[in-house]
């Protein structure tokens, strides 16, 4: 009986805690100026068939897009000219007749149908760069159909890459492509966690992030910055003179220096007043970040002390679903962010009457239009300014 106690009482406890977590506020409010603002966009959804979760965009060498990747392991076209999506890829090897149904069962099959989170064109070779959290890094031809190759090992010296060994991508992430070069930068978001359990992963203050580097010509794979909390998106400079890196874990953006005199310098680009996830250059300057959503001081304050979040990961209950379940229930909406080249924050995007209780992975400009992407949307949010 008091056995029975203690494991009732653990489990209020977590369910009290992660309800604390639901609660995302930060000090950043819109202001009124903001709010009349939205009423200057056209809001449209394109609704997605089979499958949530549109989380990254990309558009190819002819402007044709957005590509965009979903929970059942398809990749997605976006036909302007028709007004629908056409299946472009996938990024499984072992797809099967198991793969798509029901949208909530698609969680349970990721491992086997794959699940895209970034992706970004080669201009160089017109190839599609797809960050899979199970397979790797996944290659399609500009032709979309079957993918051409998978990376999902890092080889090192003492390896034999003969015998295929090397240390496995266990949550691949985030992805930029340099138009210059053609290498692809990417993040693993943890060598411990997999995408499944990325609240383990946060309550544990993991470590284990890395940003990468595949260089195509010569196919090798190197590791650019490790030891990064919770790694996600990535967007080279312009310029190409930096790379910015989102901790998801410790909100903020970080700026790493690939040229210039400060090569080899990482530091802080910018705090955050939440969760982030994707970052993409905006054609009018600076990044646009994707929040899951906001974060208050009681979540600084259990993310401050590791020991708290290893006593929660010791508990008899599916964190990860947990809190899944309290983020529908309490209706926790997304934002996002467009900072300067200097890391200010130049606007807030935060519409509560359209996005209510969806997060925002990722935001896409384009020709005057954003495109919104969400992990658990059914849809795309196209935003077009009136004119």
């Amino acid at each position: 009986m008091k056995r029975l106690s203690v494991h009732f009482g653990v489990a209020v406890t977590v369910i009290a805690v992660t309800a604390w977590m639901m609660n995302v506020r930060s000090g950043v409010r819109k202001s009124e100026e903001d709010v009349e603002g939205m009423k200057d966009w056209q809001y449209e959804v394109l609704l997605i068939d089979g499958g949530v979760g549109p989380e990254s965009f990309a558009f190819d060498a002819h402007g044709e897009g957005p590509y965009t990747g979903i929970s059942d392991g398809r990749i997605l076209k976006w036909q302007c000219s028709e007004n629908r999506w056409f299946n472009f890829s996938f990024t499984s090897s072992h797809r099967d007749e198991e793969c798509g149904g029901a949208y909530e069962e698609h969680r349970k099959k990721e491992e086997v149908c794959g699940r895209p989170l970034g992706l970004c064109f080669s201009m160089l070779s017109n190839e599609l760069y797809i960050a899979d959290a199970y397979n790797g890094l996944v290659v399609v031809g500009p032709n979309g159909g079957t993918p051409s190759r998978l990376i999902s090992t890092l080889v090192n010296d003492d390896d034999d890459e003969e015998e295929g060994e090397g240390e496995p991508f266990t949550f691949t992430n985030g992805l930029d492509v340099d138009q210059r070069t053609g290498a692809v930068y990417f993040t693993t978001s943890s060598s411990k966690y997999q995408r499944r359990n990325y609240i383990s992963l946060i309550l544990s203050r993991d470590k284990s992030g890395k940003l990468m580097k595949y260089e195509p010509e010569s196919e090798e794979v190197s590791i650019v910055v490790n030891n990064l909390s919770y790694a996600n998106g990535v967007a080279l400079s312009k310029d190409g003179d930096y790379i910015l890196i989102v901790e998801t874990t410790t909100c903020r953006v970080l700026r790493y220096w690939l040229e210039t005199p400060k090569a080899g310098t990482l530091e802080v680009f910018a705090e955050v007043p939440g969760f982030p996830d994707n970052i993409k250059r905006s054609p009018r300057g600076g990044f646009w970040v994707g929040l899951y959503s906001r974060r208050q001081k009681f979540v600084h304050w259990i993310l401050s002390y590791p020991w708290i979040g290893k006593v929660l990961l010791r508990f008899p209950l599916d964190i990860t679903k947990a809190y899944s379940y309290l983020a529908k229930l309490k209706g926790c909406s997304g934002l996002a962010i467009r900072l300067s080249e200097n890391g200010d924050i130049l606007e807030i995007v935060e519409d509560k009457k359209w996005n209510k209780g969806r997060s925002i992975s990722e935001v896409e400009e384009r020709d005057g239009i954003l495109w919104v992407g969400s992990i658990d949307a059914p849809f795309v949010a196209k935003y077009t300014k009136n004119k």
